[in-house]
């Protein structure tokens, strides 16, 4: 297809069709016409996807379908349903789709981080540039638990989940480039296994899982999803596979914006339970048990929940106001 041939046999039809959806009246005659050139425009869509997807032309339709969609259908606003249907059908579906990456990266992180402390633990020099015996022990005994408990559990709640849902973010929003995600789940594991050597060589590695465990069970899953999402995005953008390229960045962009919604949800859940639950004085049998059913509820969401959203035919990327025209082409 010679793009700029099919642009310029249709740019009257094009140009009408914006010049009518930014009218603020229409006749009936008009909204006839209206409709017809909709209809026409995402045919024209479609050919250009299937046939010679140049980004701009794409992009240029899909703005100006949008506009007119608004004149056909109303303008859209929340409901209670959209947010049911969000949470029963698209998130699930989105997590479901990144659900291998996020176990990858949850087995890697944890493999490596366990190195990571053995290492640190059984190399003195390593300890050493940890800090001093001392300073070691200072951190071990009193700093890494006084962590959870000083600030006011409400304020201490806002600020964690803020910082780790800005993260989370920051993982898939630039996961494209396959280095952020790499680069936090690198600092990941260093922070993970120098705080368990330091707290192993005091002699309290139980006191590090009882503080880690309620909230970090939740909370780490949520950041190895999110890394997993970003890294998807970059294998994507790398090997595309049958889609082409542009297609395949689309659809996988929208199922990480689902996804990045519905970690700021989980992460608020963990903010709530490290701020309230962690630093509290409840017995630490039922502080690990609740961290327990929050991380299990997470990955049954993900995979129980999710498998269900997908086998009902739901992709995650293309829910309610995230919805494509798809045109049939004669051939």
């Amino acid at each position: 297809m010679d793009i700029d041939s099919f642009g310029a046999v249709r740019e009257a039809r094009w140009a009408r069709l914006k010049q009518l959806s930014g009218a603020r009246r229409l006749t009936g005659a008009e909204a006839d016409e209206l409709t017809r050139l909709y209809q026409a425009t995402a045919g024209d869509l479609a050919a250009v996807r299937s046939a010679a997807p140049e980004p701009s032309v794409v992009s240029r339709l899909s703005v100006l379908l949008a506009s007119a969609r608004v004149w056909l259908t109303g303008a859209h606003t929340m409901s209670t349903g959209d947010a049911v249907r969000y949470l029963t059908v698209t998130l699930p579906a989105a997590l479901y789709r990144v659900r291998w990456w996020s176990v990858g990266v949850t087995l890697a992180v944890v493999g490596l981080a366990f190195l990571s402390g053995w290492w640190t633990l059984t190399h003195p020099e390593a300890l050493d540039l940890v800090g001093t015996p001392e300073a070691r022990a200072a951190l071990a005994e009193e700093q890494f638990a006084s962590y959870y408990t000083e600030y006011d559990s409400t304020s201490f709640s806002a600020l964690v989940w803020t910082n780790n849902a800005w993260l989370a973010a920051q993982c898939i929003a630039f996961g494209i480039t396959g280095v952020f995600p790499l680069y936090l789940l690198y600092n990941t594991v260093l922070q993970l296994g120098v705080a368990g050597a330091v707290m192993a060589e005091a002699g309290a590695l139980e006191v590090f899982f009882q503080l880690i465990a309620p909230h970090g069970l939740l909370e780490l899953s949520a950041v190895f999803v999110a890394a997993g999402t970003g890294l998807r995005l970059c294998w994507t953008m790398l090997v595309p596979g049958p889609r082409p390229r542009v297609r395949a960045l689309a659809e996988e962009g929208r199922a990480a914006i689902a996804v990045t919604l519905g970690l700021v949800i989980a992460l608020f859940a963990s903010g709530l339970i490290e701020g309230y639950v962690t630093g509290s004085a409840m017995p630490w049998w039922l502080k690990v048990t609740i961290g327990v059913i929050a991380f299990v509820a997470f990955w049954l969401y993900i995979f129980v929940a999710g498998r269900a959203a997908t086998l009902a035919g739901s992709r995650g990327d293309s829910e309610g106001d995230f919805a494509t025209d798809q045109v049939a082409l004669a051939g």
